[in-house]
């Protein structure tokens, strides 16, 4: 048995839970009487998560625009649809049969998963942060001299779905949450990594301590799930972020069914100002699967194989 499946059997077996039945608008709660999140969730959407310019100044859809709008993204992103040039159908890689993407947007009916700013745009980037994602860009646009050249999501080491925040992507947008009194574990599909919450009123580790996923520590403020996350690696930029990234996320039961999650980006060294976004994850139906991405991550082999290559042909004049 594996590390991550044995955390997830025994968090489960720890605390006896008294759940109402997962029906109807009911909460289902623990013994101690707290939400109780335990359950396979899915944050699957075709939400834009920045507004649009053609919905601009309008925060939410009508029903038939969300209707015209999931209708026309899934035309557009259909992978069925090969390119016209072999080039062109390698480029599109994988066909549809392997994206999750979802079939509509939230039932929120938002036009952007970013709620704050009112514009449903994240901010500007400082001039620092955007002299390092420019240095970046240049890393990876060169022929790469090792796997430290590639971002860490072609490493498989870490992707925008697993987080934090748990982000929507193009597939494997699904998780598994146990909970007991003292804590929440986070079974994120993507690369199946295992995000553990403690309740315990612990502080941060060590700042000179960095993680892929950074340092959660969690509380309740009444029925809302208040997570608070720093010690960040200076690897990980999600939408341009460093190092110094905190990030707060609310996770609130709407229903039986429904989970309203907000996160905050608080990065004053990397953005002009903090931002919020917003997801529903609805329950779904599981299992959730193991995805080995960087155990058979060979195509990040072969990319390295073919840039040298590349360096062994002679140049044309």
């Amino acid at each position: 048995m594996s590390r991550r499946s044995f955390v997830l059997l025994a968090a489960a077996a720890l605390v006896p839970f008294a759940s109402a039945r997962l029906s109807g608008q009911a909460i289902p709660r623990t013994a101690d009487g707290r939400p109780d999140f335990a359950g396979i969730w899915t944050n699957s959407t075709l939400t834009p998560f920045e507004r649009p310019k053609e919905f601009t100044g309008k925060e939410f859809f009508t029903p038939k625009e969300a209707a015209d709008y999931g209708r026309r993204m899934q035309e557009q992103n259909n992978r069925d649809r090969r390119g016209a040039t072999p080039q062109d159908d390698v480029n599109l890689a994988y066909n549809e049969a392997w994206f999750d993407r979802g079939t509509k947007v939230y039932s929120n009916l938002r036009t952007s998963i970013v709620v704050d700013p009112a514009d449903g745009r994240v901010p500007a980037l400082t001039p620092e942060a955007r002299d390092a994602a420019a240095a970046r860009a240049a890393v990876q646009s060169r022929r790469p001299e090792g796997p430290e050249d590639f971002p860490v999501a072609v490493r498989c080491l870490l992707l925008a779905n697993a987080g934090p925040p748990m982000v929507s992507t193009g597939y494997n947008n699904n998780y598994a949450i146990v909970q007991t009194r003292d804590s929440v574990g986070i079974d994120v599909e993507m690369i199946h990594d295992m995000r553990i919450i403690p309740l315990s009123g612990r502080p941060h580790i060590s700042i000179s301590i960095r993680l892929w996923m950074g340092d959660s520590v969690g509380h309740w403020d009444g029925d809302t799930l208040v997570v608070d996350t720093t010690n960040f690696t200076d690897k990980t930029h999600f939408r341009g972020s460093d190092q110094n990234l905190r990030l707060i996320e609310r996770f609130r039961l709407m229903n039986a069914n429904t989970i309203h999650y907000r996160f905050t980006v608080d990065d004053p060294t990397a953005f002009l100002k903090p931002w919020t976004g917003e997801i529903i994850m609805s329950r779904a139906p599981g299992p959730l699967y193991e995805y080995a991405c960087h155990e058979g991550n060979y195509s990040l082999a072969d990319m390295l194989r073919g840039a040298r290559a590349e360096e062994k042909t002679p140049q044309k004049p």
